[in-house]
């Protein structure tokens, strides 16, 4: 039975200090006609002449009902990597603390760690792209304090299967961070579900990928409502601006649209994958739960600039741990993979 206890890791100059109270925390509307001289804002109307909510309330709200969690449960941030950056800095002490994380896998847990001089324990995954657990138990001492694991994976597609994450959640005496980017496009339960059953269990996701709202910067982290008062007193007082906080609602807001487009994509998906068995070049297809596909090549260097100089960008993954050789396709419209298809073909001819 894991014996943790948030209290344990927290840094202690983290519960020392007192959040900034904003103008917007110390009052807060109800919806009737005042006058604001609170705050120091323009007072001429613009749309967005008066600071945002800094707790997001109507969003969260929204949030909640779907998800079946309290408002109280929820962060949001600029972007995921603002919601990951808090997390280092509400948790590990630099120069002292250290992170897991399980390669090939997102690359920003390890410029997080450089940024707060966190170090970090990487544990290569199998070749299966499975976390080998007890590798990552032997790692961890008493200043572990997160653990990252990506489900479905970037960049290799596959979801991590659960019970190995659910042995590490109980194993593991730190945070373990779910990082769920690309949940919609998985038939994996999201791990919101049981974040009643694990106290030390932190999920994250994002308006970027599903909800085609990357340009608005919003990430999403789902956890214990004393995890999240803990990040809640460190971020910024007005992280996620006004615009953002509307845009986010119209969208979550419309929840056929977005399932209709996430059909799109893993139509669009099964195409490319049949479409790439019969490109001579292909080696292997790696399976994948996300919106893009993992490929292994003959020279991926190679095909890459072939594909570039045919006016398609994709990406080339070849430096990560296990994945030489590798070009990673995102799925694109239907049109956008006719073009791709059509230009594989084409640099496939002998």
């Amino acid at each position: 039975m894991n014996k943790f206890n948030l209290q344990n890791i927290i840094r202690e100059n983290v519960k020392a200090m007192k959040a900034y109270s904003s103008a917007r925390d110390e009052y807060v509307s109800d919806g009737s006609k005042m006058i604001f001289l609170d705050a120091n804002e323009n007072p001429f109307e613009t749309g967005v002449n008066r600071y945002p909510d800094p707790l997001q309330r109507g969003l969260k709200a929204v949030l909640a009902a779907q998800k079946n969690v309290s408002e109280d449960q929820i962060l949001l941030g600029n972007g995921s990597d603002e919601v990951l950056d808090l997390l280092f800095r509400g948790f590990c002490d630099p120069k002292t603390d250290n992170i897991i994380t399980l390669p090939p896998t997102y690359g920003m847990y390890t410029v997080l760690a450089n940024l707060n001089e966190i170090e970090e324990r990487k544990v290569e995954l199998n070749l299966d792209f499975q976390p080998d657990v007890d590798a990552i138990l032997k790692v961890v001492d008493e200043h572990s304090k997160l653990l990252f694991i990506c489900s479905p994976n970037n960049p290799t597609g596959n979801t991590i299967a659960s019970e190995k994450i659910k042995t590490l959640l109980e194993k593991f005496n730190g945070l373990v961070v779910i990082d769920e980017a690309y949940i919609d496009f998985s038939n994996q339960e999201s791990w919101i579900s049981e974040l009643s059953n694990y106290t030390n269990l932190i999920v994250t996701q994002t308006l970027s990928k599903a909800y085609g709202l990357a340009g608005i910067r919003l990430g999403l982290c789902y956890a214990s409502a004393e995890i999240i008062s803990v990040l809640n007193k460190i971020k910024p007082p007005y992280n996620v601006n006004e615009l953002t906080q509307k845009r986010a609602l119209e969208r979550i807001s419309d929840l056929d649209a977005v399932s209709s487009e996430v059909n799109s994509v893993l139509n669009e998906r099964a195409k490319l994958i049949e479409a790439l068995k019969t490109i001579c070049f292909v080696e292997t297809i790696f399976p994948t739960e996300a919106n893009f596909v993992l490929a292994r090549v003959d020279d991926a260097t190679k095909r890459y600039n072939e594909l570039l100089e045919k006016g398609i960008v994709i990406r080339n993954r070849t430096t990560q741990p296990l994945c030489e050789n590798t070009l990673r396709f995102t799925v694109g419209t239907a049109s956008e993979n006719e073009e791709l298809i059509k230009a594989l073909l084409s640099i496939s001819k002998p």
